[in-house]
């Protein structure tokens, strides 16, 4: 068996993930030299194209050049295109036109109706929701909806589309709300515009000129978070992503209420929550569920959104509503986050849930996750480019509504493996160790069982 090299610096929560990676590595690739770029002592030089080499970085750091040239010898941590499936915009896209050309796909029903537009300005707003006619329509009826507080609305969910972690997400139902959010935006736009030109421009200047460098930079934009201070705002929406918007409708969710007398510590009432399912994307194309899901609880109990006031203050530099009855993303909670994340299995434990109804739910996932890929790689090459030598990790989430249905609401690159928190660390370890038990079969070695990753999809779609 031919040596294998690999070069790890996974500068995404580095301490956190690193470790992770590294044990697992050593763990079924017993032979593997790691090599260290930033201890030139312990590093060879340059390794010849016919080296296998898997490399393990972040996006960033990805010399995708390289991947294009060694198909054979080399291994990546990521595809170079994959917006069809990570920006909000082009996901719902994606899934709207196979459903149109796969009417009895399974997707048809497993996301939210929404909307997708484009808006720079405030005063853009109406023309920009011309073709939105479900969106319009909806908030239309809601104006004449009063009686207790609008209880009978329609509410929507609105999300930048190239935003994660719950940036700038937010609730609104009658245009005149929608109007207010967008307000808000814009005043803190034009003070903060000279500073990210700014950025802008020194972020070109570093930029590395090759073929494909465009797609590459647009690739990395889709990588917004908001943990850099640079681009962190009061409001938490980034004010770069402001063009590209979805609007969905708010699914009112599946409730889990905690059992009584038990150690939960999720114990605060009813709660909204949704799945964070880690898959698997290798090669052209195999697609894996790691089966070890997690369950994200919102930090408040739940109310509607009737209950609450939202965007009735005329100040559009005011805080935006308080949504963490809402949101059930851990990286917008303050405090301490106990019972924020449970392990998926671990549901009928703490809480008024059957098993079967957990499972069903599991399946579920496995369905829809297989159909998402199959709607990404149908529009062809433009959007979503899987390679024979490159894997990827995404986070996918999923809402579960009052009826029971599983619904995929976003899908997420490198996604946020701190967030799952120290307690389940050992569940995000076990994903690193499925996922090098596959990918290892790209240098030959032998295929490892692992009941945690589970097969959803296998489709040829070759390469370049």
């Amino acid at each position: 068996m031919s040596e294998i090299y690999a070069l790890l610096d996974y500068t995404d929560d580095k301490s956190y993930v690193q470790p992770l990676i590294e044990s697992a590595l050593h763990k079924h690739l017993p032979s593997l030299h790691l090599l260290d770029n930033n201890n030139p002592a312990t590093t060879p030089p340059p390794l010849p194209s016919t080296t296998n080499l898997l490399t393990w970085t972040s996006y960033e750091s990805l010399d995708f050049q390289t991947l294009l040239s060694n198909p054979t010898t080399n291994l990546f941590n990521a595809y170079i295109i994959r917006k069809a499936l990570i920006r909000k915009h082009y996901l719902l896209h994606t899934i709207e036109s196979y459903v149109k050309k796969n009417p009895g796909s399974v997707l048809k029903d497993a996301t939210p109706v929404g909307v997708e537009f484009e808006v720079d300005y405030v005063e853009f707003l109406d023309e920009a929701l011309v073709e939105a006619y479900e969106l319009v329509e909806s908030l239309e009826r809601n104006e004449g909806v009063e009686e207790e507080g609008g209880k009978g609305r329609e509410w929507w969910i609105l999300k930048p589309g190239m935003s994660d972690r719950g940036v700038g997400i937010r609730l609104f139902s009658t245009m005149g709300e929608l109007q207010h959010i967008f307000e808000g935006w814009e005043e803190e736009s034009d003070e903060e515009k000279e500073e990210e030109d700014d950025d802008d421009d020194e972020d070109e200047d570093k930029a590395t000129r090759s073929d494909g460098e465009e797609e590459e930079k647009e690739e990395r934009e889709d990588i917004i978070t908001s943990t850099d201070d640079k681009e962190k705002k009061s409001t938490g929406i980034i004010t770069s992503s402001l063009r590209h918007f979805v609007a969905q409708i708010y699914i009112p969710p599946f409730l889990l209420t905690p059992k009584p007398n038990t150690n939960n510590p999720s114990n605060i009432g009813p709660r909204k929550f949704h799945i964070r399912t880690y898959v698997l994307a290798y090669s052209a194309l195999k697609i894996y569920v790691y089966k070890n899901m997690l369950a994200l609880f919102a930090a408040k109990e739940y109310t509607p959104p009737s209950s609450s006031d939202f965007n009735n203050n005329d100040d559009p530099t005011s805080e935006p509503p308080d949504l963490s009855a809402h949101l059930t993303n851990t990286c917008l909670q303050s405090g301490i986050h106990d019972g924020s994340v449970i392990p998926f299995w671990n549901l009928p434990e703490f809480f008024i849930i059957d098993q079967t109804k957990v499972e069903e739910w599991y399946s579920q996932v496995c369905e829809i996750t297989a159909e998402v890929f199959k709607a990404a790689v149908s529009g062809g090459r433009i959007h979503f480019q899987p390679l024979p030598n490159a894997f990827e990790i995404f986070g996918f989430d999923f809402l579960v509504g009052e009826d029971g249905k599983v619904r995929v609401l976003e899908v997420n690159a490198f996604p946020d493996f701190k967030q799952t928190g120290e307690e389940e660390k050992e569940l995000v370890a076990g994903l690193f160790e499925g996922v090098v038990g596959v990918v290892k079969t790209f240098f030959g070695e032998e295929a490892e069982e692992d009941e945690r990753m589970v097969k959803v999809l296998d489709v040829d779609v070759g390469g370049f």
